[in-house]
């Protein structure tokens, strides 16, 4: 997740990267099929559809989950966090209460049980029910240590394992920016267990883990590395389990990896980088798909509104667009 003004700072700092020629599609050269507008809400920051293909959900700045109605052409309210019932929650941009109204980012279903899973930045790890209503907490700290800005989520969907990241212990997720200027390195990957509650620190000294993705035959995990512009590969069974290596460096600052059905992935910038590759010039990419190898496939640019995804979902031969500040879910046909 980022800010306008992250968008503009970064900018004319980092524009000096040189990548391997990918294949570079403008946003402008798709067809878009469709706007659904969150009015009042915004910032839908990450997407979820559920086992039956039903949604998308996603969560917005008001601490909420909505639920889109394709009949009605509205988002319904589907969650929200247990809060104490004095708040004031609602509008665009309530930043400033976002402590105690929550800011829900990662997103995913247990197909089993249609369990939505939350990372909530405020709130830690909750889960609430196929019928919405109010979610329930499930892991607030690890090793006597609070969630501080729970970020990222993935499920096993053969064992039932969630993973989360814990992006830092000092930086809240409205100060994000600090966070990335200090260079803070204090972010985990963690699991939790539902049967038994157990939550475990897998990794430690991250700086800025995000997004999550566990790869198709469940060997190993995805995580993007915001503050350095890469992809983590953290390895779940084998011979090389519990270790991890670089899964790709990146043209810009990473925010969430979605797994496609084919099994390669999209990875939203919350800024792109300018490549200077002379085959392929990229001014402005806001997203890249990444091969089952960590290969950068396909570039998406667009120079309209630079920095503003913050998710990409290949669903339905179309290209969902979550973003931390728009106030609408985008759908392009592929």
């Amino acid at each position: 997740m980022a800010t306008p003004l992250f968008f503009f700072f970064f900018f004319f700092f980092f524009a000096d990267q040189v990548l391997a020629a990918p294949r570079v599609k403008p946003l402008a050269d798709l067809q878009v099929r469709a706007e659904l507008a969150l009015d009042p809400a915004a910032g839908p920051e990450s997407i979820a559809f559920d086992s039956n293909g039903g949604g998308p959900y996603t969560g917005v700045a008001d601490g909420s989950i909505l639920r889109w109605n394709a009949s009605a052409r509205r988002w319904d309210p589907f969650s929200n966090p247990p809060r104490h019932g004095n708040e004031t929650c609602g509008g665009p941009y309530p930043q400033i209460t976002e402590n105690v109204c929550g800011r829900p980012l990662g997103l995913q279903f247990e197909h089993s049980s249609g369990d939505l899973y939350i990372a909530d930045a405020y709130f830690g790890l909750m889960k609430v029910g196929p019928d919405g209503g109010t979610a329930e907490p499930v892991a607030f700290e690890a090793e006597g240590q609070p969630l501080f800005f729970t970020n990222g989520v993935d499920i096993d969907q053969k064992r039932g394992t969630v993973y989360l990241t814990d992006s830092s212990a000092h930086f809240r997720r409205r100060d994000f920016l600090m966070l990335m200027l200090t260079g803070d390195a204090t972010g985990r990957l963690l699991s939790y267990e539902k049967g038994t509650g157990e939550v475990k620190v897998l990794l430690r000294g991250l700086a800025f883990p995000n997004g999550l993705a566990m790869d198709k035959d469940g060997e190993f995990l995805l995580i993007t590395e915001t503050t350095n512009r890469r992809v983590l590969r953290y390895w779940l069974r084998g011979p090389k389990k519990g270790k991890v290596d670089v899964f790709a460096d990146l043209m810009g600052f990473p925010d969430n990896i979605k797994r496609t059905e084919r099994g390669d992935f999209w990875v939203a910038l919350g800024l792109g980088r300018a490549s200077a590759e002379a085959e392929a010039p990229v001014l402005c990419p806001v997203a890249v798909r990444l091969a089952v190898d960590g290969a950068v496939e396909e570039v998406m640019e667009d120079c309209t509104a630079p920095g503003a995804i913050s998710e990409v979902e290949e669903r339905n031969g179309g290209l969902w667009f979550g973003s931390v500040v728009r106030p609408y879910v985008e759908v392009y046909n592929m």
